[in-house]
Order: C-alpha cells, then sequence, then structure tokens
C-alpha cells in the first residue's frame, strides 16, 4: 500500500490530477451552458453539480501542492465528488435502462464520473476535515437537493422526466450516504496533514 501513498503524494501527480480536474472543471460547466442560460441567478450556485465538485477538488490539490490543507474544501470536495459521481453514473445506467441506448457520450459520462467519486476517496486519508466542516458541507450538499428538487434546478435528463420523484428520492439518500462516508474516513479515523 506504500506505493499508492507514494503516488498519491508525488507532485508529478498531484500535477497531472490538477490539470485534468481543471480542464474537466471547465468542460463541466461548457456543458451546463444552455441550462445556465435559463437558471435564474439566485440558483446559478446549484446548478452546475459536477463541475463544483471538481472545483472544490481544483482548490484541495492546489493545497496539497502548497503542502497546505483546506479542510472546508476537502469535505466539500469528498462529498460532492461520491455524491455526484455516484448520481452520474446510475442516471447514465438508467438512461440505458429506459432507451435501450448508452451511446459514446454516455460511455464517456460514466467513466469520467466514476473517475470522480474515486478521486476524491482515495486522498481521504490526507483530509484534516472537522466536524464543523462537515456539518458546513451537509447544509450545502442537502439544500442543494432541495434547489434541485423542490425548485426543479436539476441536471436535464428529458427522457428520464417520468422517473423525477424516484431520482429525487434516490438523491436524498445518496446525499446522506456521501455525508456517513465521509464522517466514517475523515472525521471517525484521524486524518494527517498532507506533506510531500
Amino acid at each position: 500500500m506504500y506505493w499508492i501513498t507514494y503516488i498519491l503524494k508525488d507532485k508529478r501527480f498531484l500535477s497531472l490530477m490538477l490539470l485534468i480536474n481543471v480542464l474537466g472543471t471547465v468542460y463541466g460547466y461548457i456543458w451546463y451552458g444552455s441550462q445556465l442560460a435559463d437558471t435564474p441567478p439566485k440558483f446559478l450556485a446549484f446548478v452546475p453539480d459536477s463541475p463544483t465538485a471538481s472545483l472544490f477538488f481544483v482548490i484541495v490539490l492546489v493545497g496539497f501542492l502548497l503542502k497546505r490543507n483546506f479542510p472546508l474544501f476537502e469535505a466539500l470536495a469528498i462529498v460532492t465528488l461520491f455524491k455526484y459521481g455516484i448520481w452520474a453514473v446510475v442516471m447514465n445506467l438508467l438512461v440505458y435502462a429506459v432507451t435501450g441506448s448508452l451511446g459514446i457520450v454516455g460511455l464517456m459520462l460514466i467513466l469520467s464520473h466514476l473517475g470522480m467519486a474515486v478521486q476524491g476517496l482515495l486522498y481521504a486519508p490526507f483530509y484534516r476535515i472537522k466536524p464543523i466542516h462537515l456539518a458546513v458541507t451537509a447544509i450545502w450538499t442537502l439544500h442543494n437537493d432541495v434547489i434541485d428538487y423542490v425548485f426543479f434546478m436539476m441536471p436535464r435528463y428529458s427522457m428520464l422526466d417520468e422517473y423525477i420523484a424516484q431520482i429525487g428520492y434516490f438523491t436524498f439518500w445518496l446525499s446522506i450516504i456521501s455525508i456517513l462516508l465521509t464522517y466514517f474516513l475523515c472525521i471517525h479515523k484521524n486524518g494527517r496533514t498532507f506533506s510531500v
């Protein structure tokens, strides 16, 4: 297991991860462009879920390269990367189940979002998250669910419109699982300061 830790802490690997996440974040915001154009300004921060999650992780990676921890962003990153990574995988598999078709874009979304979920967890041993950081993150995450499924600002999957209630229920419990997972990985077990 030491070699995994060595790779994760290597500045070249961190720099590669940073580049991938910056590009993914920019692409993600472009992907949401048409929906953001139709979104009331007060909801703008809560619509582009996946790119915002990767933006949180970009800040975490910059901190690691500077040999610093940013615990609030670490909490936001691990919870939202796991939540929206798994969410997108499940939604695209549901699209396949409903339509019988996935396509190259759907496959790309599954693989990239699975990578999102995994990368946030891989760095969990190095986060310095405290209960207050997780509490703020939980409020952000659950508030986002309300914005998505009460005010209908969720990502658009028109072929899944008839399943919105079920998707909202699934999303709420995925949020709870993501928060609890973060608690057990980062708070229940003491973290250590990231150093390279």
